[in-house]
């Protein structure tokens, strides 16, 4: 019969599993077109990624919203199909077909079984090249996208996000989470014409294909698809620098008669290149990104105030923010404050110690191949290497480099990154309830109505007076 003694000591951790990835070959068209190919025959599947340098962030002035509608529209018609005859041939093929925007960049994603991948590749340079923008469906995209953000309105998260955003990026067009519904309500047809010839431009693209494919083969579907398509001039915008912060101070959204408090603590950090990245991503691991971290186990496990508290790093391509987050009680708003600043605080003043630092080096490092186990995952992956313009040999030496994170590294990031005395607080909640608990963390109260109106504040009294 087995001891029970096996029960009082932890097992040991298993060996770490092999990570790799096959060769990558790359090439480029005469129009500037970049072309990554790895070939990976393990499933008869393929991943394709046709990325750009453009994002929400390059909207024309005026347009806020116009590079998010012109990836969305691009699947509602081109000259040869209109928007049922694309979504049902790519039904057909069970395969998918998305675009998308972000702050940074906008991407066009597909998959399909390799046997169907030349269909797709046309399917996709139709969208990308031949779009059409028809005006009826642009009718329908700017009623839905208004409704949504009468959703998002209703959000206590998307309200709390879009405060600090202002907080953190100030002028900067980072500071845009959403476009009003008047932005949304004067987009035409001609404005997605104009940024989509902006935007869409081979010399400032990156073509990516993950699968069961023949490389010479799969290059010369794609010259032949896209090499006449012709290279534009891509001039990197200048924009306004992020706000010197120099003082914490408190924006409460009101909503009245709210049970919960949604809280966000953030000051600006690192980005997506910073040289800082690893020692950042184990600070934060520690800090607050898991239901092991200290503020998960401070606010929920030993305080009961949450069901969960976590901490964020969000790295973008020109900088980016350090956020921590809960939903709390009302009742216990301010308590929950000062749980986080006592963590906050503690992982810039102590080292931590060398048993929590290999575990939170540990789950980063075994969780590491899990994401590139599928071929989505390891597409997923290439295109953020080389989006940010990450080195060659990013994802093989991701384990290694955040082995090499020690507790001083740690330290140092949390007393660069890591600034509880300049946090921008916001809090999502019943006014009444939240100012008296937290108004001690901070000189300076706003309180903005859910619709981002200011209702009190400095900016209002001095205008008041």
């Amino acid at each position: 019969m087995t001891s029970p003694d096996f029960r009082k000591s932890q097992p040991e951790p298993l060996s770490p599993i092999e990570f790799s990835i096959p060769g990558t070959f790359e090439t480029k068209l005469k129009n500037g077109l970049r072309i990554v190919v790895v070939q990976d025959g393990r499933l008869p599947l393929v991943s394709f990624r046709l990325a750009f340098n453009w994002g929400d962030i390059n909207d024309p002035d005026g347009q806020t919203g116009v590079s998010s509608a012109v990836a969305s529209m691009l699947n509602e018609g081109t000259r040869n199909r209109s928007s049922r005859q694309l979504a049902d041939e790519i039904e057909r093929l069970g395969a998918t077909i998305s675009v998308s925007a972000s702050d940074d960049f906008t991407v066009l994603a597909a998959s399909t079984l390799s046997l169907y991948s030349s269909e797709i590749l046309r399917i996709a340079s139709e969208m990308v090249l031949e779009p059409t923008f028809p005006e009826n469906e642009l009718d329908l995209y700017r009623r839905n996208t208004v409704e949504h953000l009468k959703f998002q309105r209703s959000q206590p998260g998307f309200l709390a996000n879009e405060q600090a955003s202002r907080l953190i990026y100030g002028q900067h067009p980072y500071a845009r989470v959403s476009p009003s519904a008047e932005d949304v309500e004067k987009l035409t047809r001609t404005a997605l014409e104009s940024t989509h010839d902006l935007a869409f431009i081979p010399n400032s693209a990156v073509f990516i294909v993950v699968g069961d494919v023949d490389r010479d083969g799969i290059v010369k579907e794609i010259e032949d698809l896209f090499g006449g398509w012709p290279a534009g001039e891509f001039t990197a915008a200048s924009y306004p620098e992020f706000p010197k912060r120099s003082h914490r101070t408190l924006t409460v959204v009101d909503r009245p008669g709210s049970a919960q408090s949604n809280i966000v603590l953030a000051n600006s950090a690192i980005d997506r290149r910073s040289p800082d990245y690893f020692p950042v991503i184990v600070m934060n691991q520690v800090l607050g990104a898991g239901a092991s971290s200290r503020v998960f186990m401070n606010l929920r496990e030993e305080k009961g105030y949450t069901y969960g508290a976590y901490t964020r790093l969000d790295a973008k391509r020109l900088g980016g923010s350090l956020e921590a987050t809960a939903e709390v009680r009302s009742a216990v708003t301010g308590d929950s404050l000062k749980e986080f600043f006592y963590e906050l605080d503690r992982i810039r003043d102590e080292d931590v110690p060398q048993q929590e630092l290999d575990d939170a080096k540990n789950f980063l490092t075994g969780v590491f191949p899990i994401r590139a186990e599928t071929q989505e995952g390891l597409t997923n992956l290439l295109v953020s290497q080389l989006l940010y313009a990450l080195p060659n040999d990013y994802l093989q030496t991701y384990r290694s480099n955040v082995d090499g994170v020690g507790a001083e590294d740690v330290r140092r990031v949390a007393d660069k990154y890591v600034r509880p005395q300049e946090m921008a607080m916001v809090i999502v909640g019943d006014a009444k309830e939240i100012i008296p608990q937290a108004e001690k963390y901070s000189d300076t109260v706003e309180i903005y109505d859910t619709e981002g109106n200011l209702v009190s504040g400095a900016d209002q009294d001095a205008a008041a007076n």
